[in-house]
């Protein structure tokens, strides 16, 4: 677990993330309403060269990036009316290949949300933030023992 102190902390969290990332993974972003998802998203895409506005694709449910040789598929599940929405959308397209799937409210997508090589849990603790992330696959457990390596 990391104590977060603020916003600036988080997004350089996702700067620090995006670095231990390969060119294929799904991270799932887990937490209430404004613990900072979107912000570690932020830091996440700014550290792969991203300069634009990063905004939470909370109506249009995907927000694509193409950023050098990545190509990045920023989710938000958060008004999902039926987990089956996804199916309509092609969730399995989006996911082929090498890919980086930040999925902000995974739950809502139920058996349709593509399983996660990293989870990252956020929550409120007084005015900052904890994290914590966990490894679900062989790529996840690399991507958290290179961030680790890193922090070191």
């Amino acid at each position: 677990m990391e104590l977060i102190p603020t916003a600036t902390a988080m997004e350089n969290f996702g700067c620090h993330l995006a670095r231990a990332c390969h060119h294929r993974a799904i991270l799932h972003l887990c937490g209430d309403l404004g613990v900072g998802k979107t912000t570690l998203v932020r830091g996440f895409l700014q550290a792969l060269g991203h300069r634009g506005i990063v905004k939470s694709p909370t109506y249009t449910l995907v927000e694509p990036y193409q950023i050098g040789e990545y190509q990045i598929y920023h989710f938000d599940f958060y008004r999902l009316g039926d987990p089956e929405e996804l199916e309509y959308l092609g969730i399995r397209d989006y996911i082929d290949g090498n890919v980086l799937c930040l999925i902000e409210w995974p739950e809502k997508g139920g058996a349709f949300t593509p399983a996660p090589d990293v989870q990252i849990q956020l929550s409120h603790h007084a005015e900052a933030r904890l994290l914590e992330l966990k490894a679900c696959s062989e790529i996840g457990q690399s991507i958290i023992a290179h961030h680790k390596r890193m922090a070191d």
